[in-house]
């Protein structure tokens, strides 16, 4: 199980590619604060409604001076799809060897139909603009979560 990430906390540092192939890294967002969330496979329906309420929410978080970015394992040309099919409007960012994932405690070890498997853990993190953990939330459900997190956030 990898470590899991705590308000307060330096938010690991990354560069991946986009869905078109180009480097976005966190390191960009400095001096902003973003929301960076995990999700396990693009397309499938659970990743597509949490996506969705993120592209529909965008510009309320846009206004809270909130960017989004989504991680997953799979390859930009999936994600090139997927973005399209949805008309996803934030960076999608490919995680093939899930070492980002692993570094964010968004990989490793959950429960799925009463399982013990092996995969990526849904995780929704806020970065403040400092690049700190503002708020870590773990397993979260795909469906409702981007709503709880706007009341959360009072977004």
């Amino acid at each position: 199980m990898s470590t899991r990430l705590a308000p307060g906390d330096p938010a690991p540092d990354f560069t991946l590619p986009d869905a078109d192939g180009k480097p976005v890294s966190l390191a960009d967002y400095r001096g902003r604060r973003v929301v960076v969330y995990f999700y396990p496979a693009a397309a499938t329906p659970g990743c597509t409604t949490q996506a969705c309420d993120f592209r529909d929410s965008l510009t309320d978080l846009g206004d809270a001076g909130l960017d989004v970015l989504g991680i997953s394992p799979d390859k930009p040309a999936k994600l090139a799809t997927f973005r399209d099919k949805e008309g996803l409007t934030f960076p999608l960012l490919s995680d093939e060897d899930r070492s980002v994932l692993a570094a964010w405690g968004a990989f490793g070890e959950k429960t799925m139909y009463g399982k013990t498997v092996t995969g990526v853990i849904r995780s929704t993190f806020v970065v403040d603009a400092q690049g700190r953990i503002e708020v870590a939330q773990y397993n979260v459900r795909a469906t409702g979560h981007v709503a709880k997190l706007r009341r959360d956030l009072q977004v």
